[in-house]
């Protein structure tokens, strides 16, 4: 049955978004976990002691995880039954981001196309962390196409990886855990020790699904016509593991290889300049608007492959 729910969660979610009426309405299950997560650091992140600060993170996270698992249980015993499997998968799909993923990015691409690096630098600043003003036009689309694969890898493969896996609590559980990751899984004085447990544990769920992405994006790079699939596995073999991300090297270094680019590399944050290794190392570092476009070609045809494999698998597992 989770596979089930996974593979109609992927088709609902890449169809039909998450309404933005009903996200005025009652906001989005990730505005929900970040509340909890915002509560706790405020409420438990104050020693003065790493090692007191270490700890308060690590009961924060495990009263996250127990609340995240125990409302998909919840939810999952009261639609029990084939008559709640497609609500079931509705609730699910809420986990996914295949659609506003595809949307953001594209936006980059047409504010580029239509009003210039300006425009590129504030659509791009919704997607990623980095300082948009540091940006030229090659460094807005390298960043979109950055975005676009990594996000691939932890808004759409691995909540479909978690669901199929564990179900609605599995789903759940890595949403509130890559949300905790974000939010407080930063090298900052203040997150240094409380996020750390937060960090550890999205690096290690992360880790499946980013292996799982890059190979989506290889194979999806033998049917986009100009890309290249030898390529992008070489990329993968020769530059994922020196990312200073365990994971997201994967579908950034695929990504890179597909298309002959250089992505990742250093990059600035609040000021800071985060020296890391370029994916696709020998690539092209320009880029522009036609590249996000053939990135996102490419998205479509792994995510479609993802999709496919969920289908698959769940066929296998209904014919047992």
């Amino acid at each position: 049955m989770f596979v089930l729910i996974a593979f109609l969660a992927l088709l609902i979610e890449t169809g039909l978004g998450y309404p933005d009426r009903l996200f005025r309405a009652i906001g989005h299950p990730v505005t929900w976990i970040g509340r909890l997560i915002s509560w706790m650091d405020g409420r438990f992140n104050r020693a003065a002691s790493p090692s007191t600060r270490r700890m308060a993170g690590i009961a924060a996270l495990l009263t996250l995880l127990a609340v995240s698992i125990a409302a998909g249980l919840v939810l999952q015993r009261l639609l029990a039954g084939w008559a709640g499997l497609l609500l079931l998968a509705v609730l699910a799909s809420s986990l996914l981001a295949q659609r506003s993923l595809r949307i953001h990015v594209e936006s980059v691409a047409a504010a580029l196309e239509t009003g210039g690096l300006d425009a590129g630098r504030i659509a791009v600043s919704h997607i990623v962390g980095r300082d948009p003003q540091s940006l030229d036009e090659a460094g807005v689309s390298r960043a979109a196409i950055e975005s676009l694969a990594e996000n691939f890898s932890d808004g759409v493969v691995a909540p479909a990886f978690w669901l199929a896996l564990a179900g609605l609590p599995g789903g759940i559980a890595y949403k509130a855990i890559n949300t905790a990751d974000s939010m407080i899984g930063h090298r900052t004085p203040r997150h240094l020790a409380f996020g750390w447990a937060s960090a550890r544990l999205d690096d290690l769920v992360n880790l499946p699904a980013s292996r799982l992405c890059a190979l989506l994006i290889c194979a999806a790079a033998a049917l986009v016509p100009g890309a290249s699939p030898a390529e992008a596995w070489r990329a993968v073999w020769r530059d994922a593991r020196y990312h200073k991300s365990p994971n997201a090297g994967w579908p950034e270094a695929a990504m890179a290889g597909a298309l002959g680019l250089a992505l990742a590399g250093p990059r600035s944050y609040g000021g800071v300049l985060v020296d890391d290794v370029f994916m696709g190392e020998g690539g092209r570092r320009e880029a522009d608007a036609a590249d996000i476009r053939r990135a996102l070609r490419l998205y479509r045809i792994a995510d479609a492959l993802l999709i496919g494999l969920a289908g698959v698998c769940a066929a296998s597992v209904l014919a047992l």
